[in-house]
């Protein structure tokens, strides 16, 4: 059994497979983002995780039956022990396996920034008690300075998104991507955005924009709709100025329906960057 374990790592098949999980999981954390972002339909994601996954056992068996050698790849048994350049092979893959360690662990800590920005944590029930009453007082708070506060530049309300269809599913997915986009805003420095139960009070409003953006005590308003075609579905977002009622930005998303919470995540993100 010791010489089977020592053969192994000889022909650095226990390097390949850190190194094939390591540089695995990082395809597949940065296409988790990168897929949705450039609206690539979810069964190539799948595919690339399915590949990765069948992939394993046959890097394994590859890096037992054949070496590489300076003359290109042969099998392990045609190879000369003496001559063989497996030590440095072994080598380049430990550097292979740090690098995208390295590189794993910057994106780890810049999608734990882009996530919580202002460093909130609490994962345990407690924690997200404290939270919901941080969040609370912050809306009254916000609501206060609304109220108090002359209307400055960087302020701005996000309106409930008016669903265009009959759909009480497509209703749900209006009210939490206005969530999300309130509260991707919130987190922008500088910037004071009216809290929800101050904006959701003009939901399905026929009140003017510019009179709405007055008893908010805002400078901008950002609107916009729902439309579902199929398989379909197509979100737009205006940003209004509320001294005069002009749009400052308009937007158009289009979306395969399918992952409703992604599709809000990433549609608010863009609409807050």
């Amino acid at each position: 059994m010791k010489g089977f374990l020592d053969e192994l790592k000889r022909r650095n098949v226990v390097r390949v497979g850190i190194a094939y999980i390591v540089v695995g999981w990082l395809v597949f954390q940065v296409g988790e983002v990168l897929f949705p972002t450039f609206g690539a339909p979810e069964w190539i994601f799948k595919s690339v995780i399915l590949l990765i996954a069948l992939g394993f056992p046959f890097a394994l068996v590859f890096a037992w039956a054949f070496e590489l050698t300076p003359e290109g790849v042969k099998k392990t048994e045609e190879v000369d022990a003496s001559a063989s350049i497996t030590p440095s092979t072994g080598k380049r893959l430990n550097q292979i396996t740090i690098v995208a360690l390295v590189v794993a662990l910057g994106y780890f800590v810049w999608q734990s920034q882009a996530e919580d920005p202002a460093g909130e944590t609490g994962s345990e029930p407690v924690g997200h008690a404290v939270a919901a009453a941080v969040e609370e007082t912050a809306e009254a708070v916000t609501s206060a300075q609304i109220q108090h506060t002359p209307p400055g530049q960087k302020t701005i309300a996000v309106l409930p998104f008016v669903n265009m269809s009959s759909s009480e599913e497509q209703e749900w997915f209006a009210d939490g991507l206005t969530e999300e986009i309130l509260n991707a805003l919130a987190r922008t420095p500088d910037l004071l955005v009216a809290a929800r139960t101050s904006s959701f009070v003009y939901k399905d409003s026929d009140k003017e924009v510019t009179e709405i953006a007055d008893s908010l005590g805002v400078a901008h308003v950002l609107e916009g709709s729902v439309r579902r075609s199929g398989d379909r579905l197509r979100v737009t977002a205006q940003l209004i100025r509320a001294g005069d009622g002009f749009h400052l930005w308009s937007q158009t998303y289009d979306r395969d329906f399918a992952d409703l919470i992604d599709i809000q995540e990433n549609v608010a993100f863009e609409i807050a960057n």
